[in-house]
């Protein structure tokens, strides 16, 4: 590994991060404009607030079932963002998400400063559960525990309103896989501090039958005397952004498209949040569905017609008439916030040189210690999960330590080492998704065989398949301790290429292109198995990092430590 040399970084204090500058995408241009999208990476759903000091601005997104969850990524100027934390270390209820619950969770959340009491709250559906919250005096500090406030199945997509008299409202859409109806949007007033409901819901919005169907993600805004809601509609492929206005939370509120493809190859774009500057300017945060890359985040400059929003550049008409409906931009003057900050991108590349877990790897369940642990010594451990006794594939593992794809096409590479005291046990590098591969070591007698596991359908309890590519020598051997262990070194490397295409509809297809290859010195990769093709997970892009399993029983675990995990062109 790397020896002592991370000791000598943990004199530092750990909450000092450098600045980084991704490799495979960086939106600032650095001439005053900016690429989208600003993110390109999957946080689906994003929400954004101003905070207390009117400078700061803070994102967070949709997780799911992945922990830590509910990410808050801080910027100064909504192009150059930075993960600083997550509001959630474990989800409620324990017994629920200590197992991997693919596609469930948090739903949607919503982030804002109530002036108020000086608080910020995260709000988020759980379609099974009910309507949650968490509080914190500071975004980048501790967040209370998730409180189900709302109790109640199909509740989803909530955000709250402080209104100028400090009166509460809650706007929601509805799941109609858990209440079997949707494209509604409802208003219930909240006690002042937004913990009680006091009010019953109210159907402020209702896109059944019309081209508004699938109206859900609303967002809740005052301006000027006027209620906004900010809704997608119309399903996220193809769909479009919604602006609607009230003098009541309780309407009746009159629409207007503001935002839809047009002549751009910018599916959906879909829901998102809308953020006013001290210089005056408005924006749009949204994303855009990339399927097997997720859904990544594009900022969209907002001008005003006749007191309507108009989000992107000038489009086609609206179908209501009035010319109200802008596109995407694909490049455009970055905000104006006063000054010019630094690049600084989302971390991806991690030398675990600190005792503290990067912020861009999540789990896929709650945390347990024999997921894995940091270590002082320049590694990161990650410990075989025990498959099930009927174990179909690695859908029911949840110490998978994984990161988002970052670009669409890049390299990831990790130098690593499997320890096994047991046959059969085997970890490695994977991009994981309903369908996934992986490039592992696995110990087989005294030796180690490089194998590729493919599994097609994961979500539907589908067989994985092997291919050996190699057999290797152990690198060591400990014989002195009551349970022989046998160790194997490797360099394995994965690279992610756009295909692209277009669908049966015309509209573009987001597909991916995987290939492995390893080394025995990290200096000559050799490309090895089959190439795949990347898919998308349960409402999530596909993922990429380290697994490590073992089969069924009673054994002493085996595990992997991880030197390294670097992402590059």
């Amino acid at each position: 590994m790397k020896n002592y040399l991370a000791t000598i970084l943990l004199l530092f204090p750990l909450m000092i991060q450098a600045q980084y500058k991704s490799q495979v995408w960086c939106p600032d241009n650095g001439d005053g404009t900016y690429t989208n999208p600003v993110i390109n990476a999957d946080y689906s759903d994003p929400d954004v607030c101003v905070g207390a000091s009117g400078e700061d601005f803070y994102l967070t997104a949709s997780s799911f079932n992945c922990i830590p969850g509910l990410p808050i990524l801080h910027s100064k100027d909504l192009v150059n963002w930075e993960i600083v934390n997550y509001a959630v270390k474990a989800l409620p209820p324990l017994e629920r998400y200590n197992q991997p619950q693919h596609g469930n969770g948090v739903w949607a959340p919503s982030i804002r400063y109530n002036q108020f009491n000086s608080t910020y709250y995260i709000y988020w559906g759980d379609p099974d559960l009910g309507v949650f919250v968490t509080t914190a005096k500071d975004p980048e500090g501790e967040w209370t525990t998730p409180e189900c406030i709302i109790p109640g199945k199909g509740m989803i997509d909530t955000t709250p309103l402080w209104d100028e008299d400090g009166k509460c409202y809650l706007v929601n859409g509805w799941a109609n896989s858990r209440c079997q109806f949707n494209s509604v949007l409802t208003v219930r007033e909240m006690s002042a501090d937004g913990m009680k409901q006091i009010g019953d819901p109210v159907i402020v919005f209702d896109g059944n039958g019309t081209e508004d169907r699938t109206a859900e993600g609303p967002k809740f805004y005052k301006r000027d005397g006027w209620y906004w809601i900010m809704c997608p509609a119309g399903g996220v492929p193809v769909g479009h952004q919604l602006a609607m206005r009230s003098k009541s939370p309780y309407g009746p509120y009159e629409s207007k498209r503001v935002l839809a493809i047009g002549k751009t190859d910018v599916n959906g774009p879909h829901q998102g949040g809308w953020i006013h500057l001290k210089s005056g300017e408005d924006w749009f945060l949204h994303f855009q569905d990339k399927e097997a890359y997720g859904r990544v985040v594009w900022l969209e400059p907002v001008t005003w017609k006749d007191n309507w929003p108009v989000m992107g550049e000038k489009a086609t008409r609206s179908p209501e008439g009035g010319n109200y409906c802008g596109q995407p931009v694909m490049k455009h003057k970055k905000p104006n916030v006063g000054k010019t900050y630094p690049i600084q991108n989302p971390v991806e590349s991690d030398e675990f040189n600190t005792t503290v877990l990067g912020k861009q790897w999540q789990w896929h369940a709650n945390y347990q210690q024999t997921f894995g642990m940091p270590s002082p010594y320049g590694y990161m451990r990650v410990f075989c999960h025990k498959q099930s006794a009927d174990f179909k594939n690695m859908w029911e593992a949840g110490n998978l330590l994984l990161q988002k794809t970052p670009a669409d096409n890049f390299t990831a590479t990790t130098k690593l080492r499997l320890s096994a005291k047991e046959e059969n046990q085997y970890g490695g590098l994977i991009v994981m998704g309903m369908d996934y591969q992986a490039l592992v070591l696995r110990r087989v007698g005294d030796e180690f065989q490089l194998q590729q596991i493919t599994c097609k359908d994961a979500d539907k309890g589908k067989p994985e398949e092997v291919k050996v590519l190699a057999t290797l020598k152990a690198t060591q051997k400990d014989l002195v301790t009551y349970q022989p262990a046998y160790h194997c070194d490797a360099y394995l490397q994965l690279h992610v290429s756009y295909i692209g295409g277009k669908n049966a509809e015309g509209n573009n297809k987001h597909e991916a292109s995987v290939q492995f290859a390893w080394s025995k010195d990290g200096k000559k990769f050799q490309t090895v198995g089959d190439k795949f093709t990347m898919r998308q997970g349960k409402w999530i892009g596909a993922k990429i990092g380290i697994m490590a399993a073992e089969t069924a029983g009673k054994k002493v675990r085996g595990w992997v430590d991880v030197d390294w995990f670097r992402v590059t062109k």
